[in-house]
């Protein structure tokens, strides 16, 4: 098939590489472990993006997430227009701050105040300050494999096996830092138990994706978050829920709504801010007034509760209630995506395992099962290059690594969901005709 052209982004690309490392503001996006050139993008309008180039590519991570109705959609907009009007940012107190805050409360179970924050890395970050100040303690265990923004505590991993202290994964992180996280394997419940036998008086939380979305689409096996649920009540640990990814995306109510969880703290961003820059943390009154300026846990932020921001992600939630069939359409098209990419892949004689919840979905080129990270890191990620590339040829936009989630939005109708089918279809076979 004809290459597609792409002559600016690649001028556009190597000017970028002058000014900022890598030519990117966030590394998946230089394309590095599938090669070639990242396409920059103008503008995007549904379910649709338009390159530099012109050429209009289906849309298949949403802006890593936020997009859950599609790109520009016009309540949004309209809403984004008013408020620009009235200003971009005050450094105060704001009406919306509040509303948005009732209407994320009114949908997740346990929360009753909420802090807004500018990101997802300051969400997690502040809440597991909330945990270490309201326990007294300081250790806290995540899973690996699982991210949750890049605070220098949280950027460690462990290896394969049994659970470890954790080390450091970034230069520039202390090894002391990097010591007060204990990593354990997702959906391993003894090996979690081992680490509350070894450090529970020194435990001050657990947080964990309730879906992982940054190796790959894992979703938890079952009993598994029960056993971390009572594993840190029986040792006075708090359990903080990552729902940065899958808060409000998966259900109404978020993660906590579809696998019935009961967080202590939970953590969100993305869809919360309608496609612009946002991050909150919430829990019950008791825990909230921990934070200042009521308690001694510190955290502040000079664009924290951005107007737009605000008025983005209220009439995000204004719409998303608007469509009363918005979750179990996502989550059919969804099943439709996922069965075509596996009866694809079938028939080119290509193995693969599709994990799929709700909206979001992974390929993984490895025979499955993947229910963790060793599982998700032994998929071909070479294999999973080509293919890429296949369908980047062929107009569609998945995400440029292996080990992260598709995320579908409401604007991919049956008929769009059954073109990346077919262009998937063929670039898995044009993947196995040259491997």
């Amino acid at each position: 098939m004809t290459a597609p052209e792409t002559k600016r982004s690649e001028a556009l690309f190597e000017r970028a590489r002058r000014v900022m490392p890598g030519g990117v503001s966030s590394p998946v996006r230089a394309f590095g472990s599938v090669g070639g050139t990242p396409r920059f993008i103008e503008r995007a309008d549904g379910p649709y993006l338009w390159d530099a180039d012109g050429n209009r590519l289906i849309d298949m991570y949403g802006s890593w997430g936020p997009m859950l109705l599609g790109h520009r959609h016009p309540h949004v907009i309209a809403a984004l227009e008013a408020a620009l009007a009235q200003g971009t940012s005050f450094g105060a107190p704001t009406e919306r701050e509040t509303e948005l805050a009732e209407r994320m409360l009114e949908r997740v179970r346990g929360a009753e105040r909420v802090r807004f924050v500018n990101s997802g890395t300051e969400a997690t970050m502040s809440a597991l300050r909330l945990a270490r100040g309201a326990t007294g303690r300081a250790k806290v265990v995540k899973f690996e494999g699982h991210y949750h923004g890049h605070a220098d505590g949280l950027l460690v991993a462990a290896g394969s096996g049994a659970a470890t202290t954790g080390v450091p994964s970034s230069a520039g992180v202390p090894a002391a830092v990097a010591q007060s996280t204990l990593v354990a394997p997702f959906n391993d419940a003894a090996a979690l138990a081992a680490l509350f036998d070894e450090h529970a008086d020194d435990i001050a939380a657990v947080i964990l994706e309730p879906v992982a979305g940054n190796m790959g689409v894992v979703a938890p096996a079952p009993g598994f978050m029960a056993h971390v649920r009572e594993l840190t009540r029986a040792h006075g640990a708090l359990l903080v829920v990552d729902e940065v990814m899958t808060g409000f995306r998966l259900a109404r109510g978020g993660a906590v709504e579809r696998l019935g969880l009961e967080p202590d703290i939970s953590c969100w961003g993305k869809i919360v801010g309608g496609g612009l820059p946002v991050g909150a943390y919430g829990a019950c009154a008791a825990l909230m007034d921990h934070v200042s300026p009521l308690g001694k846990v510190y955290q502040a932020g000079t664009l924290s509760g951005n107007p737009l921001a605000m008025a983005a992600g209220i009439a995000t939630f204004e719409a998303i209630d608007a469509e009363a069939d918005l979750y179990p359409t996502l989550e059919s098209r969804g099943a439709r995506l996922a069965q075509g990419l596996r009866d694809g892949a079938a028939t080119a004689g290509v193995t693969v395992t599709v994990n799929q919840v709700g909206s979001m979905v992974t390929v993984f080129f490895s025979p499955g099962p993947v229910v963790d990270f060793v599982s998700a890191a032994a998929g071909d990620t070479r294999a999973f290059a080509a293919w890429f590339q296949g369908l980047l040829r062929r107009g569609v936009a998945w995400p440029p690594s292996a080990f992260e989630a598709a995320f579908l939005s409401y604007a991919l109708d049956e008929d769009v969901i059954d073109e990346v089918v077919a262009a998937a279809a063929a670039a898995f076979a044009e993947a196995a005709a040259g491997a």
